[in-house]
């Protein structure tokens, strides 16, 4: 199925490893052309190589820290030197912060909301009036079922996630009248650089990945932990012309795991 993504110009955060580098493969192997940014300059270009070589599209690797105001200026005018125009955003840098709630102080919470809240809010404003020239836009923000569903220990992850939700919605009715659709993709049990890390720390002495992958899977209803390129494949048809009719929605990818949907 032709998406329609051919030399449309996207923006993906936390585009280095795991989803959003599976992501930005997966848009370029439409043809669209992908600014991706991540804080690790080596890894950052060893990606950009990799997913230069799955398609047509062209990329553009940035380092940048999205906490930090000035960085996101840098990407958002690096893709517009490079080819004049943003078509797609997707906010997908983060990573898991969740902690008993009396263990965390003020600088964690504010840390976890520049990081998780203040990058989408300060990214979308850059890009809508670029939208807006174009006649209209995708933005689409990587959350977590958590953010529908906060379990225990589990802030400030959750409530962090759950206030991009409400901005995903937010915004959805004020820009629909420019055409710029906003959705969420909330993911759960995902493989990635950051789940091998975790794994490298706690369990790498007790089993294998895949064996720790396994016994995570058996409290998912499909019975596994999801891949980054499933999640790829739902952000690129809502990136597409295929999705033109949803805006506004917060879409679980976690194999049956949230308690909502």
């Amino acid at each position: 199925m032709d998406l329609g993504l051919n030399g449309k110009v996207a923006i993906v955060t936390g585009g280095s490893e795991g989803i959003g580098k599976a992501i930005a493969t997966r848009l370029v192997a439409e043809g669209a052309n992908v600014v991706i940014c991540a804080r690790r300059a080596d890894v950052l270009r060893q990606a950009a190589t990799e997913i230069q070589k799955e398609g047509p599209g062209k990329v553009v690797a940035v380092q940048a820290d999205v906490t930090r105001p000035e960085d996101i200026e840098r990407v958002v005018r690096t893709a517009l030197d490079a080819f004049g125009r943003v078509d797609i955003l997707v906010n997908n840098a983060g990573r898991s912060n969740a902690h008993p709630f009396e263990a965390v102080n003020d600088a964690t919470w504010q840390e976890d909301l520049d990081l998780k809240l203040m990058a989408w809010v300060r990214f979308i404003r850059l890009v809508v009036p670029e939208m807006r020239k174009n006649g209209g836009g995708r933005v689409i923000n990587i959350a977590m079922v958590g953010g529908k569903a906060p379990g225990p220990r589990s802030v400030p992850t959750t409530v962090s996630r759950a206030a991009g939700i409400a901005l995903t919605k937010a915004l959805s009715k004020e820009l629909a009248p420019d055409r710029i659709l906003v959705n969420a993709v909330c993911v759960g049990l995902i493989k990635s650089g950051q789940m091998r890390r975790r794994w490298e720390r706690n369990f790498a002495d007790k089993m294998s990945l895949d064996e720790w992958y396994a016994q995570l899977g058996k409290d998912i209803p499909l019975g596994r932990v999801g891949e980054a390129e499933e999640v790829a494949n739902l952000v690129a048809f809502l990136a597409s012309e295929r999705a033109s009719y949803i805006t506004g929605a917060a879409v679980n990818c976690d194999g049956g795991l949230a308690p909502v949907t």
